[in-house]
Parts: structure tokens; sequence; C-alpha cells
């Protein structure tokens, strides 16, 4: 049989206009795919972009985008729903109405348990340093540098407090972590899952190709 070279060629670029119509048509279909971020702050920033979109768009659909949004469709009204009273005497509080509290519940789950996770987790610290009241050389290193000006330099550095304190947190630190081993483990699982709605969020976000426009 006898093949036109022509023919080749026709087929060839027949072949060619097709697979380039699949490629123009994946791109204009495309959604982003966000990586895991490998580092904390990147986790972070990945969740609070997250949390921003749901926000503003539970505000849009409660009519109260602002600017500036209104705080007690962000926030809740009434009395708050959530409160937790940490060891160091302060009471922290959370309404479960507002935008945020909703956003929160797409992202973590379970509202109430997050609220309690990550309130301790956060003032691990402020523990810790509470602790460190019940050692009496850092009572004593305590009065001597409330006893300084602040700008005396000499003063403050003499109470030996920072270094007193710095000697004996890790400890205290350590201690406090161990008391909140579950919650530190519940916070942990809830931030991952979080992490998870958030890329699977951001992944279901159309691009602009999807939205009809053209990127510049």
């Amino acid at each position: 049989m006898t093949i036109n070279a022509p023919s080749v060629r026709a087929t060839g670029r027949a072949v060619v206009a097709a697979a380039l119509a699949v490629l123009l048509a994946a791109a204009c279909t495309a959604r982003t795919h966000p990586a895991l971020p490998a580092s904390e702050q990147g986790r972070s920033d990945l969740i609070a972009t997250a949390q921003q979109i749901l926000v503003d768009q539970c505000l849009r659909a409660r009519g109260a985008a602002g600017p500036p949004p209104r705080h007690e469709v962000l926030f809740g009204t009434g009395p708050a729903e959530l409160s937790i009273t940490l060891t160091t005497g302060h009471t922290v509080r959370a309404h479960t109405d507002g935008c945020l509290a909703q956003a929160h519940r797409y992202l973590y789950g379970d509202q109430e348990r997050w609220f309690h996770a990550q309130v301790t987790v956060g003032n691990l610290r402020p523990e810790a340093q509470a602790l460190l009241r019940g050692d009496a050389d850092y009572r004593a290193a305590l009065a001597r540098r409330a006893a300084c000006d602040d700008h005396d330099t000499s003063c403050v550095r003499a109470s030996g407090l920072e270094e007193l304190r710095d000697r004996l947190e890790p400890a205290r630190l350590a201690q406090v972590r161990a008391a909140h081993r579950d919650d530190i483990t519940t916070y942990d699982r809830l931030r991952d899952r979080a992490v998870r709605r958030a890329v699977g969020l951001l992944d279901d976000r159309p691009t602009l190709h999807q939205k009809g426009t053209t990127a510049s």
C-alpha cells in the first residue's frame, strides 16, 4: 500500500491539534492544589487563609460584610457559651453563634474541644511562669527586679531575674506540658484536621479561568 506524504502530514497536524485542544481544556478547568506546608508557620498561614475565606462567605451570607464587618455577626451575641478558667486564674470565653465560630466548626469539627485545647496550649508558658512563683529564690529575684527603675539596666541585670527564669522555666514548662498531655494531643489532632480541611477548601476554589476571566 502506498502512503501519501501530504496525508501523513495532515494526520500529524490533526493529532497535534487534538493534543493541544486537550491541554488547553485541562488548563481552563484546572484547580489549584496547595501542598501541605512543612513548617508550622506555613500550616498556620494556610489555616488563617481558609478561616478568612469562610468568615467572609459567612458575613456576606448574613448581609454583614461591612466594612467594617458587624462585630456581633463576626464574634457572636449574648452571653458566651464557651468558657475555660486557666490555672493562672484568667477566664477565657467564646461564642458559638458568630461567623468565626462557624469557620472553626468547619475547620476543626468540634468547636468546643478546639476552644479548650487551643486556649490551654496557648497558655502553657504563662502557667509555667506562674509555677515559678512557688520558688523562693525566684520570688526574691522578682522583688529585687520590682525595686528597679525600668531604665536602670544595671539594677535590672543585678536582680538576677532573667538568668533565674532562663534556668528554671524549662523544667516548669516540661512539668506543665506533661500535665496537659491530653490537651496537647487534642490540639495537634484537630490542627491536623484543620490543615486538611483548609487544603480541601482552597482546592475547591475555582481559578481565574473557571470564573470566565483571563489572567493578565
